[in-house]
């Protein structure tokens, strides 16, 4: 009995466990993952050659109704910027985000572990030029992290993407600094 018993859970707990990693992943919200302190790793790309990496520290604070994420950008070449989101919960699945270079808003949507959300924004926010769209796909994965990739288009054209990847602050985690 207890052999039959040791091999069921030897041949049952691999699928639970992995059940268990989809339902949480099935689970995502934007406060959930981004409220406390989370830590990226990122690049950008675009057809004239430009390529960029970065590294983000963020800094997330959830009131109950809105999420307030600071990301704090340092740039392979040495440059930093900051950027806020604020993100308002609008419904069980969806968001309405704004961001200080943000033209007017976001909206964004979850499907199970899927977030999606398109903005423009302007490259040069200074002298408000360069506006591109942005549309981004955020995606919880079971190990945990969030690959946000984006593709970046002016008049409608591909002219960027960048890949990001977050993770938990204090996570035993796979990023390599950059």
């Amino acid at each position: 009995m207890f052999k039959t018993a040791s091999l069921f859970f030897t041949l049952l707990l691999p699928v639970m466990l992995s059940a268990s990693g989809v339902a949480a992943a099935d689970k995502f919200t934007l406060e959930g993952f981004f409220a406390g302190k989370s830590k990226a790793v990122g690049s950008f790309s675009a057809i004239n050659g430009v390529k960029r990496k970065f590294t983000v520290d963020l800094t997330g604070k959830w009131n109950g109704r809105t999420l307030t994420l600071r990301e704090d950008f340092v740039f392979n070449d040495g440059t930093r910027d900051t950027k806020t989101w604020r993100f308002v919960k609008t419904g069980p699945a969806t968001y309405s985000g704004t961001r200080e270079d943000v033209i007017g808003e976001t909206k964004v949507t979850l499907q199970g572990n899927v977030a999606r959300f398109s903005y423009l924004v302007y490259l040069d926010s200074a002298k408000q030029a360069n506006k591109v769209r942005f549309y981004d796909k955020m995606v919880l994965r079971s190990d945990g992290t969030v690959l946000n990739t984006a593709l970046v288009t002016k008049f409608g054209l591909p002219v960027a993407r960048t890949v990001v990847s977050f993770e938990k602050a204090g996570a035993k985690g796979k990023m390599k600094s950059r």
